[in-house]
C-alpha cells in the first residue's frame, strides 16, 4: 500500500475514533446531566424569591414570569438544585424550536431536564379548582379568587364593571353583578382576571340558554335576572323558588313593593360595608338606598347575587298563584309560609335573611 494512502487510512480512523469518543463522551454528560439530582431539593432553597416553592408533596410549583427567556429559567432551577446543569437545559433550549411558555406549573420530582422543558414547552399549567357559591355577590367573588391567587379582587372588580365586557354581552348595567354563574371552575394561577370574567359569563348565558331557549327582549331579559338574583338570596328550599318568583311578579303587576330582606341585606353588606345581619329590625328597613325594595317599588337597579340554576328557572318560570306574601316558618327547614293577605304575613313570625 503506497505511504501516503496509509497515512491517510490512520488519519481516518483517528478522526473517526475522536468522533466516537467525543460523541460517547457528549452522550454521558448530556445522559448524566438530563438526570434529575440524587437528593432532592432543599425547602430553604426553594423561595418565593426564586418565584418557586415545594407543596405538601413535595411538588415543585414552579413560576414562569410573563417575558422570562429559557436561560433565566434553567438559572433558577440549578440554583434550586432541581437540575443538575443549566449548560444542559441550554443546549436543548437552543435546540428546540419551542418556546417556553409563562405561567405556574406544578413538577413532580424528580423528573428529567427534557420532561420538564417538555411541561414548559406545551403550557401544562397548574390548575387550580374554584367553586363559586350560587348567591354569592361580585365582591365575595373576588375575594375568593385572590385568596386562591388567581386573580387580585381589585383586577377582577375591575373587569366586572369594565365597558368594553358589558358591551361585549349586552349588560345594561355597570358591573357584571348576576350575570357570572355560579359554579366551579379551573383556572391557572395568576391568570388574567377579564378572561376569568368571560369564562364565567359564558357560562352564565350557556347555562340560560338551557333554561329559557327562545330570545328575550333585552330589559326583560335583565329584569328577570334581577328577580332570579333576589330568588336566590330568598329561598332555601328549592321547590319553593318558583312561588317565590311567582309573588314577586305578582307584586311588581299591581304597582306593590317587593319588599324584599335580600335587598336590604345586598344595601347593609355590599354598599355600607357592614357586617351581615341576622335578624332584620324596622331601622333596616327605612335605610334610604335604591336597592332597598321596602321603601322603593319596583325592581332594585341591578341584580344582588349570582343566581344558579333553581333561581334562574324559577324567574323564567315562576308558578303563578294570588299569594303577594312570604316568610320564613322555620330557621331549619327553611320552609315559608305564603299568603294572600298582610294580616296572615305579619301572623307568620319574625323577618329572617339568608346566610
Amino acid at each position: 500500500m503506497p505511504k501516503g494512502l496509509l497515512w491517510f487510512f490512520r488519519i481516518t480512523l483517528a478522526i473517526i475514533a475522536l468522533v466516537l469518543v467525543s460523541f460517547s463522551l457528549l452522550t454521558a454528560w448530556g445522559t448524566f446531566s438530563n438526570a434529575p439530582p440524587d437528593n432532592p431539593p432543599e425547602p430553604e432553597i426553594v423561595n418565593a424569591q426564586e418565584a418557586m416553592a415545594l407543596d405538601d408533596y413535595g411538588a415543585l410549583l414552579l413560576e414562569v414570569r410573563n417575558g422570562e427567556t429559557a436561560r433565566s429559567v434553567g438559572q433558577r432551577l440549578e440554583n434550586a438544585q432541581v437540575i443538575r446543569s443549566r449548560y444542559f437545559w441550554y443546549t436543548l433550549s437552543r435546540l428546540g424550536r419551542e418556546h417556553i411558555k409563562a405561567g405556574t406549573y406544578r413538577i413532580e420530582l424528580p423528573l428529567s431536564q427534557m420532561k420538564i422543558r417538555s411541561l414548559l414547552v406545551q403550557g401544562e399549567q397548574l390548575l387550580v379548582k374554584v367553586t363559586v357559591p350560587e348567591g354569592v355577590t361580585l365582591k365575595k367573588t373576588a375575594r375568593i379568587f385572590e385568596d386562591l391567587s388567581i386573580c387580585s379582587a381589585d383586577e377582577f372588580l375591575a373587569a366586572a364593571s369594565s365597558r368594553e365586557i358589558l358591551d361585549a354581552y349586552g349588560i345594561p348595567g355597570n358591573s357584571m353583578e348576576g350575570y357570572l354563574y355560579p359554579d366551579t371552575y379551573l383556572f391557572p394561577l395568576s391568570y388574567p382576571a377579564q378572561l376569568v370574567v368571560r369564562a364565567m359569563a359564558d357560562n352564565f348565558f350557556n347555562r340560560v340558554r338551557e333554561i329559557a331557549p327562545e330570545a328575550v327582549d333585552p330589559a326583560e331579559f335583565n329584569n328577570r335576572i334581577i328577580i332570579a338574583s333576589i330568588v336566590e338570596r330568598e329561598y332555601r328550599v328549592p321547590e319553593e323558588a318558583a312561588l317565590m318568583a311567582g309573588v314577586f311578579y305578582n307584586r311588581l303587576r299591581i304597582g306593590m313593593a317587593l319588599q324584599s330582606c335580600a335587598t336590604v341585606e345586598y344595601v347593609i353588606t355590599e354598599i355600607e360595608g357592614r357586617p351581615h345581619p341576622e335578624v332584620l329590625y324596622n331601622r333596616d328597613l327605612e335605610i334610604r338606598n335604591p336597592y332597598n325594595t321596602y321603601l322603593r317599588s319596583g325592581l332594585p337597579p341591578g341584580p344582588i347575587s349570582a343566581p344558579g340554576k333553581t333561581a334562574l328557572k324559577a324567574a323564567f318560570e315562576p308558578v303563578s298563584t294570588d299569594y303577594l306574601y312570604f316568610r320564613l316558618l322555620d330557621l331549619d327547614s327553611g320552609r315559608h309560609y305564603f299568603s294572600r293577605t298582610l294580616d296572615d304575613h305579619i301572623r307568620a313570625g319574625a323577618l329572617y335573611v339568608k346566610g
